[in-house]
């Protein structure tokens, strides 16, 4: 039922909310090597700026290419201030791609876990 719940997730979100996940494709190859998505809903205490790579496809810069990409997309189209993005402590190659993107730690932010560090990711004024 877990999966059948994201899944749920991930297809309402961009009906209701106008936007979602995104699978990240390698261009040459046409694999899929991991998703990005800007994620907001009832388990979300804000709007989020997720990603995940997978196995053999890590520190390839594939998540900060597509986490930025949707970052910029999200503040061009949704009426966000700010997004948000939870790491855990040990998750070394997430918390760089976070600092990559110019996120800061936001150690007074809600979190679904209270172990979770949060990453700030501010809309830049023009």
């Amino acid at each position: 039922t877990g999966a059948w719940f994201w899944f749920c997730h991930d297809v309402a979100q961009w009906a209701l909310l106008g936007h979602g996940a995104l699978m990240m494709d390698h261009t040459a190859s046409g694999q899929t090597v991991g998703q990005v998505g800007i994620n907001a809903g009832p388990t979300f205490p804000e709007t989020e700026l997720g990603w995940f790579v997978y196995a053999g496809h890590e520190a390839q810069g594939y998540a900060t290419e597509g986490a930025g990409a949707l970052r910029d997309w999200a503040f061009a189209s949704l009426p966000v201030m700010s997004l948000v993005s939870y790491t855990g402590s040990a998750n070394h190659a997430s918390i760089k791609v976070a600092q990559r993107l110019g996120a800061t730690l936001d150690a007074n932010a809600p979190r679904p876990d209270p172990a979770d560090l949060v990453w700030r990711h501010a809309r830049r004024i023009q």
